[in-house]
């Protein structure tokens, strides 16, 4: 069933759905006023234990605290601002939800932009990409490497907000825990599926609705790979391959820095959105954000985000389903080698920094 653009494409019952952000709408409130009460204490402890750390530490715990306080105040901010919109929408009088759409589109690029160049004016970090004018017009199907959890609003900051596309999420259902995602993310387009093993049926029909309706200002991510890049998980994606898909299972062996993706959502997109374009987002830089520990002592700090994006225009994709997906996993492979060579010059300047030691007279 095809949805009108600005409409959930998933449901769950009311009182499931309030039942949740009443938990975390009052959460995250009293994590902001709890932060910023304390951010002045903390920020006194951090830059003690900075400063006891040397230089090489680059005050990662002082901006780490000064990140989370950018997080919740984007939340909270976020949270009153999506009320706001509701008001002065007038769906709530039963107008029509368009101008709430168009509302929520503008808050959402202003949410996103705010975090991520925030994150990257407190951490130091440098921008560089290639090929962004490829996703300057819409509709498109974006596909873009997971790496982090930075990874959503990388994408919104560095692709879609500087052309206004308006971006269709395929999420996991998790993110729903957090009431800006929650709230303005299932009043726009969005599906929000279990990731946890073979899709269901209605996690397929929810991602094969948002290829529905697609105009020039419209796009549909999805992470094809399903979860965050580590080797561990790339360890256990070749087990369950060799088991099952031998032929895959020989291909996951040349993947480096991606996970084999997985078929089902992918293929339910390019089935439903026929003539429509797909485009190919590699990025590396903040894999330095996959875990806490490395969060916190400092692996962001300076950190250079590489992006190279490119499009395959819909009559070079094949029609034909295994031929389709020998073409996905060879776009795949192209994202793998292009983040391989990346990753792979940084850790040669790494290397020059760490074993250049001034000598003594």
């Amino acid at each position: 069933m095809e949805h009108e653009p600005g409409t959930k494409v998933a449901t769950e019952p009311a009182s499931r759905r309030w039942g949740r952000r009443t938990i975390t709408i009052s959460g995250f409130a009293a994590l902001w006023v709890l932060a910023v009460t304390l951010s002045p204490l903390a920020f006194v402890l951090t830059m003690v234990s900075d400063a006891r750390r040397g230089r090489r530490n680059r005050w990662a715990h002082s901006r780490c605290v000064a990140f989370f306080l950018l997080y919740l105040t984007c939340e909270v901010l976020g949270i009153v601002a999506a009320f706001a919109t509701w008001l002065w929408s007038g769906t709530w009088a039963g107008l029509s939800r368009r101008r709430l759409v168009s509302m929520d589109a503008a808050l959402q690029r202003a949410w996103s932009s705010a975090l991520f160049f925030g994150a990257v004016r407190i951490f130091s970090m440098k921008i560089e990409t290639e090929g962004t004018q490829h996703a300057a017009r819409g509709p498109y199907l974006l596909f873009v490497r997971h790496a982090s959890t930075a990874d959503t609003v990388l994408a919104a900051a560095l692709i879609a907000n500087p052309f206004k596309i308006l971006l269709r999420y395929v999420l996991k259902r998790e993110l729903l825990w957090d009431p800006c995602l929650d709230i303005v993310g299932q009043r726009l387009p969005n599906a929000f599926v279990d990731r946890s093993g073979t899709p269901e049926s209605r996690d397929l029909d929810a991602v094969r609705s948002l290829a529905h309706g697609l105009g020039p200002g419209d796009g549909v991510l999805i992470f094809p790979e399903g979860t965050r890049f580590s080797q561990a998980k790339l360890d256990r994606a070749r087990e369950r391959l060799r088991a099952r898909d031998p032929e895959w299972y020989r291909h996951s062996l040349n993947f480096r820095h991606v996970l084999p993706p997985r078929i089902g959502g992918s293929l339910a997109l390019l089935d439903a959105a026929p003539g429509v374009d797909a485009v190919f987002f590699a990025q590396s830089g903040f894999e330095g954000a996959a875990s806490f520990a490395h969060f916190w002592n400092g692996s962001m700090v300076g950190e250079t985000i590489r992006g190279r994006v490119w499009r395959v225009p819909a009559g070079e994709i094949p029609r034909d389903r295994d031929d389709r997906i020998r073409w996905l996993l060879e776009q795949w492979i192209a994202v793998d080698a292009w983040v391989h060579e990346h990753v792979a010059v940084e850790r040669v300047k790494s290397a020059r920094v760490t074993t250049t030691v001034p000598r003594t007279a």
